[in-house]
C-alpha cells in the first residue's frame, strides 16, 4: 500500500476539502484527487463522498481512517528506529556482571537522556562483523588477539586495566593468604570452565600460562557462575580468577575469598571498538564518558600480554 495515498487520504479526511489536502501537502489539488483514486482502486471501496461543502467520509472511509492513522504511526517509528541519532546506542558489553558492563551503567547514569540498547556478543570476530555491518554502535574487547589485527576501519580506545584477583574457597591452601604472588600459584590448579579456544580471553590466559608457567583447567561444561562458586567453595583443590570489577553474589556459607594476586599484577585489558565512519552523536559522548571517569594502563607492576594493543 502506498503510503502516500495514505497520507492524502488522512489529510482529506481530517481537512475535510481535497484543496486543503492538497496545501498542507504541497502539492496540486489534481495529485490529491489521482492519489485518493488509486487508494479506492486498491481498496475496492469508495472512501469519499464529494457534496457541496467539500470531501465527506463514506462508511469504509470512517472504518478505514483510524488504521490509516495507525499505518502513518507506525512508518514513523520504523524511519526513527535507524535514523542516526534517533535511535538507541547499541554497545555490546560481552556479559552483564563484567566490568564492561559496570562503565555502561556509569555512562546511563551520567547520560540518562541517552536510550541504550545493550547486549552480549560472543567473541572479537562476531563483534567486529557486527561494527562493521551497523548491528552494534561499539563493543568493548580486549585488543588485540594475537595474529588476529583489526580491519583497518575499526577503531579502538583502550579503556580499562581490571585487575584479577583469585578467588577461592574457604578449604583452600590460600584461602587465609593475604595476597599472593603469580608464582606462587604454579602447582595449584586453576578452573575456568568458561574459556572458549579462538576467543580474545582465551588468548590471554594461553599467555599468562606461557609466562608464569600456571595450571589452567578449561575443562567440564560451562553451567554459568552460579555452578562455578559452587564449585570452587566446595573443592579446596581448585581455585579461580575472578575481575575485580566482576559483580558476582554468593551464599554466606560458601566462605569464598577474593585474594589479591601481585608481583606483576595480572590485568585484564578492556578496549571500547567501533565503526571509524559511525556518526551516531550517543557514541562521541559514550567515548568522552570513557576518556574521564577510567583509569590510565599499563601502570608500574602489571602485567598484559605482549600482544596487546597500547592505545
Amino acid at each position: 500500500m502506498d503510503l502516500d495515498s495514505v497520507r492524502t487520504f488522512v489529510a482529506a479526511a481530517e481537512s475535510g476539502t481535497f484543496q486543503e489536502a492538497a496545501a498542507e501537502l504541497a502539492v496540486t489539488q489534481q495529485a490529491v484527487s489521482k492519489r485518493i483514486a488509486a487508494l479506492e482502486r486498491n481498496l475496492g471501496v469508495r472512501l469519499f463522498t464529494r457534496t457541496p461543502r467539500g470531501a465527506q467520509l463514506t462508511i469504509d472511509g470512517q472504518a478505514f481512517l483510524p488504521h490509516a492513522r495507525e499505518l502513518l504511526r507506525v512508518a514513523e517509528r520504523a524511519v526513527a528506529s535507524v535514523r542516526t541519532g534517533c535511535r538507541p546506542l547499541r554497545v555490546d558489553v560481552i556479559a552483564s556482571r563484567g566490568a564492561a558492563s559496570g562503565l555502561m551503567r556509569g555512562f546511563h547514569r551520567a547520560h540518562p537522556g541517552i536510550e541504550l540498547d545493550v547486549m552480549w556478543l560472543f567473541d572479537i570476530g562476531t563483534a567486529v562483523d557486527a561494527l562493521r555491518s551497523g548491528e552494534i554502535d561499539a563493543s568493548f574487547r580486549a585488543v588485540a588477539a594475537p595474529g588476529r589485527p583489526l580491519p583497518e576501519d575499526i577503531e579502538s580506545v583502550r579503556v580499562l586495566d581490571e585487575v584479577l584477583q583469585l578467588l577461592v574457597g574457604a578449604g583452600h591452601a590460600l584461602a587465609s593468604a593475604r595476597s599472593v604472588t603469580v608464582t606462587q600459584l604454579a602447582g595449584h590448579r586453576i578452573w575456568m570452565p568458561g574459556i572458549v579456544p579462538g576467543t580474545e580471553w582465551a588468548a590471554y590466559y594461553d599467555a599468562l600460562v606461557t609466562e608464569f608457567g600456571l595450571t589452567i583447567e578449561a575443562t567440564g561444561p560451562n553451567f554459568g557462575s552460579d555452578a562455578l562458586l559452587d564449585t570452587i567453595a566446595d573443592t579446596p583443590a581448585l581455585a579461580t580468577f575472578m575481575g575485580e570489577q566482576t559483580r558476582l553474589v554468593w551464599p554466606a556459607g560458601h566462605g569464598l575469598r577474593r585474594v589479591p594476586v601481585t608481583d606483576p599484577i595480572p590485568v585484564y585489558p578492556h578496549s571500547l571498538l567501533w565503526h571509524r565512519d559511525n556518526p551516531h552523536p550517543a557514541l562521541a559522548a559514550l567515548r568522552a564518558h570513557l576518556a574521564t571517569t577510567t583509569a590510565g594502563h599499563d601502570a608500574a607492576g602489571t602485567w598484559t600480554p605482549g600482544w596487546v594493543m597500547a592505545r
